[in-house]
């Protein structure tokens, strides 16, 4: 995924000099068997596919829907 263009006083801001982004911490309680086909493919586009793996993502109305979607397999830590 791009990293989002950041412009200050028209140029650009390298990587190093860019604000951080909030990141969400995802960990997996819930099996995905007997689940449906989506929430499934849900799980692995958040990184996970196994019980109990635990992934660092960044919090964006992306990943929020996808977490959202699968609320009821996955732990959700907010990061600072």
């Amino acid at each position: 995924m791009p990293l989002p263009r950041i412009v200050v006083r028209g140029r650009r801001l390298p990587h190093h000099r860019r604000p951080p982004v909030p990141k969400v911490r995802v960990t997996q309680t819930g099996s995905p068997a007997g689940r449906k086909p989506g929430q499934k493919e849900t799980l692995i586009g958040l990184g996970l596919n196994k019980m109990r793996r635990t992934r660092e993502l960044e919090d964006t109305p992306a990943v929020r829907g996808m977490i959202r979607k699968v609320a009821h397999l996955v732990k959700v830590d907010e990061q600072p």
